[in-house]
């Protein structure tokens, strides 16, 4: 099955920025890439509504031309590239999220059309991030042209999620020929009030991040023995904290998902949600595909 990097195009600056990512991710993995635009009635958005007094919604002829305006500007962009475009009934939060089940990534931007500004990832963005069947980039900031020479970075506390996110980001490193850059975030020195605590606890955290850090490395040279991999202990006051500012030079940044268990673990863990918001380059959210 030769599945889709899928983009949700709504014409917004972001969707745009995103596609653009989009179509060098479907090169790189020899992949077909399909623009998507979600949409609803005009009068359904956030309006109860009786389906049959205003029939069944259909494609606007102004989102086909968008999305073919699109993907004419990417051909002509990315030579070789393979591109698709389809209107699909629904939201674009859920109609993303549904497509992500035949995807091999899907590319989200960080905030779409009336979104509020001060929202740094838009609620598409958001719920794509947290309930996708599959890996999903999202890109941010907007602004910002497409990084290609800095190093894949991940996360690594030896969890099931930061292993499926070694996995992706060592893949990723390898399709994009930068090195990879493994770290591992360990309590600030002030975090200890009492002083002969903190000498021990620095060497205790020490000892686990080598140990994380080198068990992550075997298995990555072990699939990609030619790939540069950088092991980086660091300390900050969070997790979170400590990836974000060890990102500042990285092309992406690879999170897992780290959510809670049951239904309620198709949410984001507070890690991943941070670096969605926050990171200083675009972040892969590594969801296995389903």
């Amino acid at each position: 099955m030769n599945r889709p990097v899928v983009v949700g195009v709504d014409g917004s600056p972001s969707s745009l920025v995103a596609a653009e990512h989009a179509a060098r991710a479907a090169l790189l993995r020899s992949r077909p890439l399909l623009l998507v635009h979600g949409y609803l009635h005009p009068l359904g958005y956030g309006v109860p509504i009786n389906p049959y007094d205003v029939g069944v919604p259909v494609p606007s002829d102004e989102a086909q031309k968008m999305l073919e305006h699109t993907a004419a500007e990417l051909t002509g962009r990315w030579p070789g590239l393979a591109v698709e475009v389809r209107q699909v009934a629904g939201g674009p939060g859920a109609t993303l999220v549904e497509e992500s089940r035949r995807a091999e990534l899907v590319v989200v931007g960080s905030r779409g059309r009336g979104g509020f500004a001060g929202l740094l990832l838009g609620s598409v963005g958001a719920q794509v991030a947290a309930h996708a069947h599959c890996p999903v980039l999202v890109v941010r900031p907007e602004e910002q042209p497409i990084p290609v020479d800095g190093p894949v970075l991940v996360g690594v506390d030896g969890s099931e999620s930061s292993r499926v996110a070694v996995g992706l980001g060592a893949d990723e490193a390898a399709r994009r020929d930068v090195p990879l850059v493994l770290v591992h975030v360990g309590p600030a020195d002030g975090a200890r009030a009492v002083p002969e605590e903190i000498e021990e606890s620095q060497a205790a955290y020490q000892a686990e991040a080598v140990r994380l850090l080198a068990d992550a490395s075997t298995v990555v040279r072990a699939a990609h023995p030619d790939l540069v991999v950088r092991e980086h202990p660091v300390r900050a006051a969070g997790a979170a904290e400590g990836l974000i500012e060890a990102s500042g030079t990285a092309s992406l940044l690879v999170v897992g998902t780290r959510g809670r268990a049951g239904f309620a673990g198709l949410l984001l863990g507070s890690v991943s949600q941070a670096a969605i918001q926050h990171a200083p380059c675009p972040v892969l959210v590594a969801h296995p595909v389903s």
